[in-house]
């Protein structure tokens, strides 16, 4: 699985679901120009609320976070225009809770043929053989040809969905199904930022499974003042979730997630970091027991001469508690 595929568990009013892309992109061929990594999270203190900060009233929650979901929608168009390393390192646990596996895999995530996707390129340090990436490129292309096909069915039954083709959850929506107290302005990474937490209402009526999980979900979000961006999401699922008998999808109660966004180039959040604690599976775009961390890096953009250019992150995000 790929980092961008778990973000898809963040907090409601944030659609920024990634899945492994198709090999067919021209740019895939260009060899990149030496990376520039972003240097390295600098670990901060605990956001404290700011003396000044905190006597400036705070803006409404729910205009808030409806300029999240229109800037999120709007960034899409500036990220087709990057791409980006994702370490994934995963800690498998056995059924008496010992750590049974850990395994690392590094994907190449950018968007192709209007899809966002990740591509495979290392497994436990080691580059893929031919075969493997043979396989990896046929699995992106199917992938990617599904994600394209679920959108034009949600097109035409008049449904919103992401660039995945997947239900979209808009924050008008989030709202109704829960909602968003205690708002505070902190100071994260040097820049202002609105807290606010989240909690479902058991009570909403829901219209699909989906909706269940996000009205059983509880978590504290993070939005930058300023650019009205998603910067940091933490929540946790309060009851066990299943689908299909677990089948289709399983999540355990008090499975927990974290992420993190960085402001790359002076002009768009990219992922930054995910964290999850637990068990959950869905299909094939989320699975993990146990432990699992993704870590982007090396943010570069493509040009229309197809030549690719370092860039720079100026917000590092905050180490997150092990």
């Amino acid at each position: 699985m790929g980092l961008s595929e778990a973000i898809a568990l963040t907090l409601p009013g944030q659609a920024n679901t990634v899945a492994p892309p198709s090999a067919q992109e021209p740019a895939q061929s260009v060899a990149p120009s030496a990376p520039i990594t972003p240097s390295a999270p600098t670990t901060s203190a605990p956001a404290k609320e700011d003396g000044k900060a905190a006597e400036r009233s705070l803006p409404d929650i729910a205009a808030l976070m409806n300029d999240v979901e229109t800037n999120q929608r709007a960034a899409e168009a500036i990220e087709k225009d990057y791409l980006y390393r994702s370490l994934v390192t995963e800690q498998r646990l056995d059924s008496r809770g010992g750590l049974k596996k850990t395994e690392t895999m590094e994907y190449e995530v950018f968007w192709a043929n209007g899809v966002p996707v990740g591509r495979l390129v290392k497994k436990d340090g080691r580059e893929l053989s031919p075969d493997e990436q043979k396989k990896e490129n046929e699995r992106i292309d199917k992938d990617s040809e599904k994600a394209k096909e679920r959108r034009q069915k949600a097109d035409k039954e008049g449904k919103e969905s992401d660039a995945r083709g997947h239900d979209l959850m808009t924050a008008s929506r989030a709202l109704e199904l829960g909602s968003f107290t205690n708002p505070r302005r902190v100071q994260l990474n040097g820049r202002d930022t609105i807290v606010a937490d989240y909690a479902g209402d058991p009570k909403a009526k829901t219209r699909n499974r989906f909706e269940e999980v996000v009205r059983d979900m509880m978590g504290t979000v993070w939005v930058d003042e300023q650019d009205h961006v998603l910067v940091k999401a933490e929540g946790h699922f309060v009851n066990n979730f299943k689908i299909g008998g677990g089948l289709v999808a399983n999540i355990q109660k008090g499975t927990n997630f974290s992420m993190e966004q960085r402001k790359v180039n002076g002009e768009v959040w990219l992922p930054a970091r995910f964290e999850g604690q637990g068990s959950a599976r869905a299909l094939l775009f989320l699975g993990f027991n146990g432990h699992i961390e993704a870590v982007e890096s090396d943010y570069r953009k493509f040009k229309a001469t197809s030549t690719i250019v370092p860039v720079e992150s100026s917000v590092e995000p905050e180490a997150i508690p092990k």
